[in-house]
């Protein structure tokens, strides 16, 4: 968690985009960065995330859909997904999304504005090991600054048994 928030601080086009590193958005980080796009100070947001699950063969499924129900828009937030099983070895991951750990992925939702949706994501990644069962656990990393006084309905806690059955949160 520490490593996104410390990039949360430096994303934004810099000296950084020199040294041929980038956030998972594309923008440059480095020591000369500019801080990321954050909302008014003061503004608040609803940020909802719904989607679903699916555990297979060693396989795990994440489909997002992040939303804000306002009432302030939303520059940019960081959804975590942390994996109850570690990861195996390198997946490719879509835009916007990094691992931040053996067990967990974050991704950027883009720009959302009041009572609009974000850049929906699918994951498709291994887990070390032959569990019976993968918990996802989905929260809120960074909300571009935004406060959100309704934190149920971005923090989900999803269970799916290795059948391959998707289950929505």
């Amino acid at each position: 968690m520490g490593a996104v928030v410390a990039l949360a601080a430096v994303w934004g086009p810099s000296a950084g985009a020199a040294q041929g590193v980038g956030d998972p958005v594309g923008r440059a980080v480095g020591p000369d960065a500019v801080a990321p796009p954050v909302a008014a100070p003061g503004v608040e947001a609803d940020l909802a995330y719904h989607g679903h699950v699916s555990f297979w063969n060693g396989r795990v499924g994440v489909w997002v859909e992040p939303s804000n129900h306002g009432p302030g828009a939303v520059p940019d937030a960081t959804v975590r997904l942390r994996f109850s099983t570690p990861l195996a070895g390198v997946e490719e991951l879509p835009p916007g999304c990094l691992r931040g750990s053996p067990e967990t992925v974050f991704c950027s939702t883009g720009p959302m504005r009041a009572a609009g949706a974000g850049r929906p994501f699918a994951l498709d990644l291994r887990v070390a090991g032959s569990p019976a069962e993968v918990v996802v656990n989905i929260s809120t990393s960074w909300s571009g600054g935004a406060r959100d006084r309704n934190p149920n309905n971005n923090t989900h806690r999803v269970l799916a048994p290795a059948t391959g059955d998707k289950y929505a949160y």
